[in-house]
């Protein structure tokens, strides 16, 4: 299991030469508009969308997991929780065939936990994160 963090880059090229440089990796896949990196140390999927002007840098977060049983439980546990959402089976997205659960948080940042089955050679759907409520942000200090 390993934490997915997806942005929207602005320039995708400026984008993989630095997170290259920062975690000293690879890019694992690159396709038009599209790059990820699947780190061992940390365990991280970073994959970065190229949204010139997407109005937030953060797309979603997500879980990745190995095995079918683990987007099961996950289904299982987030509809006991009341906190499921919508639920892909053999869905193309990211270059990749997927299933998954999506989940929201109460600000409005989309989770999804999901599988990889196969690579794909389309994009498929792009993940369409619905924009947070704005809050006014304070610093835990207590000032702004």
């Amino acid at each position: 299991m390993r934490i997915q963090l997806a942005l929207n880059v602005r320039n995708l090229d400026e984008a993989v030469d630095y997170y290259a440089k920062l975690f000293g990796a690879k890019v694992n896949k690159r396709k038009p508009g599209y790059a990820n990196f699947a780190l061992d140390e940390p365990p991280l999927k970073l994959v970065l969308l190229e949204v010139p002007d997407a109005p937030e840098r953060l797309n979603h977060l997500g879980v990745e997991v190995f095995e079918q049983r683990d987007v099961d439980a996950a289904i299982e546990r987030l509809g006991a929780a009341g906190i499921a959402g919508e639920i892909e089976v053999d869905r193309t997205c990211c270059y990749a065939r997927q299933n998954k659960v999506w989940s929201s948080d109460p600000q409005g940042a989309r989770w999804e936990f999901y599988r990889v089955l196969t690579d794909s050679e389309s994009f498929g759907e792009a993940p369409k994160p619905e924009p947070a409520p704005v809050v006014e942000a304070r610093a835990a200090c207590g000032c702004s």
